[in-house]
């Protein structure tokens, strides 16, 4: 990342910067997406543009993405106290019927057991 482009973002207070960065450059900032992943995690306090850019980068390509998608859910889930982006999250994610695959989903994946466990805490697994 040039030093341009690292105070641009230095000014970032929320992660919007960043995921807006991300968005208008997609397919041209890939060899930086690690280090705009983490400031993106390190400036967003309540997980609002960490979960948009999972569900932004997942709709691009899931599998290019697979490392940065599964680092920002985590930071989600972490972050979304409220709950407020997490049932969003977890349908862009693993599709609108994941309540019915959720025993296969939870012992697969990490990320979707501990969303899931949150978002309905008295039908976790």
């Amino acid at each position: 990342m040039d030093q341009e482009l690292k105070k641009q973002l230095s000014q970032d207070p929320d992660g919007l910067l960043t995921y807006e960065y991300i968005a208008n450059h997609i397919g041209n900032c890939d060899d930086i997406m690690g280090e705009l992943v983490d400031n993106m995690i390190l400036v967003d306090s309540t997980g609002q543009f960490v979960a948009s850019a999972a569900r932004y980068l997942s709709a691009i390509n899931p599998d290019l993405y697979a490392g940065h998608i599964s680092r920002l859910i985590a930071t989600a889930i972490e972050k979304d106290r409220e709950r407020r982006y997490l049932p969003d999250l977890i349908t862009a994610i693993w599709g609108p019927d994941y309540a019915d695959r959720a025993e296969t989903l939870s012992a697969s994946d990490d990320n979707f057991r501990r969303i899931y466990k949150r978002i309905t805490p008295s039908d976790c697994m």
